[in-house]
Order: C-alpha cells, then structure tokens, then sequence
C-alpha cells in the first residue's frame, strides 16, 4: 500500500510520496521490498497515487531487488482497502496473500506471519505488536485462542483495554472478498474488520516482538533513522557506518562520538564534531567548526559553519525540529 499522501510527515512529502522519503538514505519502501525475498515473497503489486513517478523510475519491474514488482495506478485515493479489492485478480492468483503499508520501518518476520496465518482457518491475520503509549494507535482485542474480538481506536490509557496496536501488516485468504461493500472506498479498520465481527467471521492475530515504526510524524521519522544506525532494526544502511574510533575518516580535526552513517558524497569540515546517531544523507554538507547531534541530514543538506543541528531533520531548506 503506497497510495496515501503522508501528510502527517509533511514537509517531507509535499514533493516526494512517504514510501520514499528516505531511512539510513534508502527509501523507506526499499527496506521492505528488500526483505519479501528472503520469505519467498516475490510477486508484489504496489498501488500508486501521489507522485507515482518517483515510485515507478526508483524500482521498475523490480527485478534489482529480486521481485517481480507491477503497479496499479489510482486516478483518486480509494482508502486502506480499496486498493487492495482493486487488485483482487492479482492477489488471488496463488491463495492466500500478505498486504502491508509501503511506508512503515520495519523488519517483521513474515514467514512467522505466513506459518500463523496456515495454522488456522480464519480469513486474516493481523500482525499486532505491544505499544507503550496505546493513545497513538488503533489497538486490537483478542480472546483466548488469539481471535480478535473488538477494537479500541487511540483509547485513553485508562480506559484500554489492551495494548496490541495494529501494525497493518496482514494475512488473507482469498474469502476476505466476499465482505467487500459495492464502494470502491474501502477501509479496513472502519469497514471491513467491524463487519467481520458483525457476522462473527473468525480472524486473528500475530504477535510480534519485532521492530514497527510507521514513521508517521516528524520525531518518529528521526527516530526511525537513529534505529537503523544503530541496528535497533535490521535493514541495510546505505553509506559507510563511522564510529568514534574513525573520526579522521570523514576529515581533518572531525570529533566524532556515537555512529555516524555518510552517505555517497557528503562532506564534513575541518573542527566538526559529530555526536551519533547521526545520518549524513548523500551530497550533504557539515561547515568547518559545525556540531551536528542525534540528527538527519537529508540528501544535499547543509549545516553552515559554526552551526549546531541537535535533535533534527535538515534539508535543503532549512532543519526541521
């Protein structure tokens, strides 16, 4: 699913869709197509709408990752599963089927999802993960046996009743279809799933302990790139992973603490000082004298000399707190 406009994480996304707004300098939707191999994941369809093109000319059929990757073009947004019942032909070639946000940070064991997913006779699986602060997600109610029996969205902590978030990472069988309305607009958490509770259709979820970010906010964003530097999860950095025994590496008189991720091309001034985790994203810049902390430095970013970046996100037109 890489359809939404992201707008949450704006001013990210108001020139580029949010599966490609870049982690550890790869776009976020390059994490997860590169891990659908390695569970035997290679036949993938992706949905497109806001700036499709940047999507499309980044991946192609797919064939660099070792997928075969297609696309479906949405003229207008058709909700969370709306995309999905508009590809149904695709998805129901082999069985069951997974469908995921292309714009989460994750390394989710999906061949664990898959094998919970056969384990039962339901017509999904939802994989759920436990959350601190159950305010910021929609979270799942399950009996006994892992049947989900209720929702609760973004419920007041003292009123939750659980504290499983969705991770809108899911198992289908091809049945799921039958409960589709006649609206192309369809959603999953409004739509489809209370129906199932409805007519008392059996789906369950999948636990994981596994690492789950949407990166749907700003400091989510930034922590999401300081996880992957310092492999809280595992996904494939793009650049050379610096420590504080290899200060000199990025130049002359550079201090550097932590681990600091450089990116193709990016320059660090002489007296710098760089307090990882940090990401120096490809082209970017860190003037003479700068400090730069706990921060994200996108593609030809800059920090000027003498400057100070602490806890943000810099662009090319500015930092970001």
């Amino acid at each position: 699913m890489a359809a939404g406009l992201g707008t949450r994480l704006r001013p990210l996304t108001y020139e580029v869709p949010k599966p490609m707004v870049p982690v550890a300098n790869r776009p976020v939707m390059e994490h997860i197509l590169r891990m659908l191999p390695g569970h035997g994941l290679e036949q993938v369809i992706s949905n497109l709408h806001w700036f499709p093109e940047t999507i499309r000319n980044r991946f192609g059929d797919g064939s660099e990752l070792g997928i075969e990757l297609t696309y479906s073009d949405e003229e207008e947004l058709l909700d969370t599963a709306g995309g999905v019942w508009n590809v149904r032909d695709f998805l129901t070639e082999e069985g069951s089927f997974i469908v995921m946000a292309g714009d989460a940070l994750t390394d989710v064991d999906l061949t664990a999802l898959i094998d919970a997913h056969a384990a039962h006779d339901g017509v999904a699986t939802m994989t759920v993960k436990k959350v601190a602060n159950v305010s910021e997600f929609g979270v799942v109610l399950t009996d006994s046996e892992g049947r989900v029996s209720g929702f609760q969205e973004k419920p007041d902590p003292a009123e939750a009743l659980s504290d499983l978030a969705n991770c809108m990472i899911y198992a289908f069988r091809p049945e799921i279809f039958d409960y589709f309305p006649e609206d192309p607009h369809v959603d999953w958490a409004k739509q489809i799933f209370p129906l199932l509770l409805e007519q008392d259709v059996p789906f369950h979820v999948h636990e994981t302990e596994r690492y789950w970010n949407d990166v749907g906010s700003l400091p989510e964003y930034l922590q999401g790139n300081i996880d992957a530097v310092t492999g809280t999860v595992a996904v494939d950095c793009a650049g050379e992973l610096v420590d504080a025994d290899a200060g000199g590496a990025l130049g002359d008189g550079v201090e550097v603490s932590g681990r600091v991720l450089v990116g193709e091309g990016a320059e660090v001034g002489e007296g710098a000082r760089i307090d990882g985790p940090v990401v120096l994203g490809p082209g970017s810049r860190v003037g003479a004298g700068a400090r730069v902390k706990e921060s994200v430095l996108l593609a030809r970013g800059e920090v000027p000399a003498n400057g100070l970046l602490a806890g943000s996100i810099a662009g090319r037109r500015g930092a970001l707190g």
